[in-house]
């Protein structure tokens, strides 16, 4: 059996809203992602720390090597896990607070093929006690903010484990964590297992069945972003396209409810045409496909220095002086600065230092949690309304 289950419980809000894209993205392999690989480094380097606090040290110099020779490591890797372990603890020793005999697993294979077939998946963190097994998972990037509530990922999680663990021990509620440590982001659902089998019987095992078939219809959306066949799928291709027909509407004719539409769907688009260009030009730089129309060419480089210390050598021989020979010392950006210390550490260091101004105003969906705006233009425009009234 693959390390991958077709119907794994990362790709299952894909794969419950898309239910055959479950098949047609097995077609596709995985190509090489440095923050892919940076997370993958995150989990083991927090999986490492666990065991070796659960082993009271035992695994000390595996952490070692881990922190000597992995290229992901860094002052930033060192404080997320480090904030992510502070989590677990904190979850741990209230469970024992309430139940002496409360357990703490690491890394655990947990089944759900009962609802889906050859369902598996790995859980970062188990806690059980007090009638409550909780399932706590570490997701380390930091470009899209994931909640535990109604999280298919973790419900699938949360399902595993109990059937894993109800014939050891009487588990009443179910508990789903998300941890996002580089986003200071900790957040919760919980279920009675009741329910949540419920949830599965009635959702997941329905969609999964279709999904393992390879049946239902393909519906594009949101979910599609990490989907390896985005860009051979004719659906999403039909779903964005469609915007090109706003490109036919006379100047000035497009309503605010156009603008809201294509607001609402412009970064799926993006997100889409993105994939398609990498996609094509992996395909012709790796796999020698051409492309009807298009071909493969070098493209535009700079011009290097092979040898600083021989070209330094011969213009100070020519009679340049040496300091006009080197750029003046810059200092790292700001998450460069972070990266290396850790945010914790950046802001004892310069907290007093660092300014923030004002965000550029940006368009957000209303479900957006930040306040809106009170522009002049928009009080201006509030203020005619009132004396419309």
């Amino acid at each position: 059996m693959s390390d991958h289950a077709l119907l794994g419980p990362s790709s299952a809000k894909r794969w419950m809203e898309c239910p055959p894209s479950a098949r047609f993205d097995a077609q596709f392999e995985e190509t090489p992602s440095p923050f892919a690989e940076e997370g993958t480094a995150a989990h083991l380097y927090a999986e490492l720390l666990t065991i070796c606090q659960i082993g009271g040290g035992k695994d000390n110099k595996a952490v070692q090597d881990f922190c000597a020779s992995n290229e992901y490591y860094d002052g930033e890797m060192e404080e997320a896990i480090s904030l992510y372990l502070d989590i677990i603890n904190e979850r741990y020793q209230a469970l024992k607070d309430k139940d002496p005999s409360a357990i703490i697993m690491s890394e655990q294979r947990l089944d759900f093929s009962k609802w889906a077939p050859e369902g598996f998946g790995t859980g970062d963190i188990i806690l059980i006690g007090a009638g409550v097994i909780e399932v706590i998972d570490l997701k380390y990037g930091k470009g899209i903010p994931v909640d535990a509530k109604d999280n298919p990922q973790l419900k699938i999680y949360g399902l595993g484990a109990w059937d894993t663990f109800r014939v050891l021990y009487d588990l009443n509620t179910v508990r789903m964590t998300i941890v996002q440590p580089r986003l200071g982001s900790v957040t919760t659902a919980e279920m009675s297992s009741e329910d949540l089998v419920k949830w599965a019987d009635e959702e997941m095992a329905p969609k999964a069945k279709l999904a393992w078939d390879g049946a239902g219809e393909f519906k594009p959306g949101d979910h599609c972003r990490f989907c390896k066949a985005l860009p051979r799928c004719e659906a999403a291709a039909d779903d964005n396209l469609e915007l090109a027909k706003h490109d036919f509407v006379l100047p000035g004719r497009l309503s605010n409810d156009d603008i809201a539409d294509i607001l609402g769907r412009i970064d799926r688009m993006v997100t889409w045409t993105k994939a398609v260009k990498e996609y094509a030009l992996y395909e012709a730089e790796n796999k020698g496909v051409k492309w009807p129309g298009w071909k493969l060419v070098e493209g535009r480089s700079n011009r290097v220095i092979t040898d600083s210390d021989a070209a330094i050598k011969i213009l100070l021989g020519a009679g340049y002086a040496e300091p006009l020979l080197y750029k003046p010392k810059e200092i790292l950006n700001l998450t460069g600065l972070e990266k290396l210390t850790g945010k914790k550490k950046f802001a004892t260091l310069l907290d007093a230092w660092i300014e923030k101004p004002p965000g550029k105003p940006t368009l957000v969906t209303e479900d957006d949690k930040r306040p809106e705006l009170n522009t002049e233009a928009s009080a201006k425009s509030d203020f005619e309304e009132l004396i419309k009234e």
